[in-house]
């Protein structure tokens, strides 16, 4: 498997742990449609047990883990082997979330890891600085996003957003920039994309919206005018 290249502007559909097994399916599947519907890269996340079988009922979603460890094949138990994720069809993984936070070394391990097995790597950061510093361990992906904001329904303001985009990309341009904090509404998918940001995307938002899947599609109708 070779590294999947995203496209700008790219999209999150982050269930977390709201959604598992037939339910996280179904949404997969919708959003499996839309992104071929929309021609955009959509990452999609799952819980681990999930992955393999979304990846054989889709064919268009990344289909991301929420989490690995840095660990090679042989001891290590209870912990999330990179292998067993590429073997699942995993492409994917987020690192570093507010939610499991990892100390730095096994962070600069795991993207190592990562790195070695083709797996792209979302890595968060809920600082100015904290993103400067985690660009320069070159993920793939920062997500930029408060933790205070979390779950909250309450996006960054603009200015929090444009300078973190400026700090990653001072620190490492080929780093691509998540926007993702309090995503709810097609004007917060419009306000992420013209901070500069290269993707946005979101969990409660979407996840609690009264029609989850209508939600997705309202805001990849807004992503989608940002599309080169």
């Amino acid at each position: 498997m070779s590294k999947r290249i995203l496209r700008k502007p790219f999209f999150v559909v982050n269930p977390k742990a709201y959604l598992y097994g037939e339910e996280s399916l179904k949404l997969a599947k919708s959003v499996d449609q839309l992104a071929e519907k929309y021609d955009v890269d959509i990452l999609f996340t799952v819980q681990h047990v999930d992955a393999y079988r979304i990846r054989q009922e889709t064919s268009n979603i990344i289909v991301t883990v929420q989490h690995m460890d840095s660990l090679e094949a042989g001891r290590g138990m209870g912990y999330i082997l990179g292998e067993a994720l590429v073997d699942a069809g995993v492409e994917a993984t987020f690192l570093n979330h507010a939610e499991h936070p990892v100390q730095v070394n096994e962070l600069v391990a795991t993207i190592k890891r990562a790195k070695e097995l083709d797996l792209l790597t979302i890595v968060c950061a809920d600082s100015i600085a904290e993103a400067r510093a985690i660009a320069s361990l070159e993920p793939d992906i920062m997500v930029c996003e408060p933790t205070e904001l979390i779950g909250t329904g309450k996006v960054s303001d603009v200015s929090y957003m444009k300078e973190t985009n400026q700090a990653v990309k001072a620190a490492n341009a080929t780093v691509q920039v998540l926007q993702a904090a309090g995503i709810s509404t097609v004007e917060d998918v419009r306000q992420a994309i013209e901070s500069g940001a290269d993707g946005t995307g979101g969990t409660s938002g979407i996840i609690k919206a009264a029609d989850p899947v209508a939600t997705v599609e309202a805001m990849l109708q807004e992503l989608v005018k940002w599309k080169d």
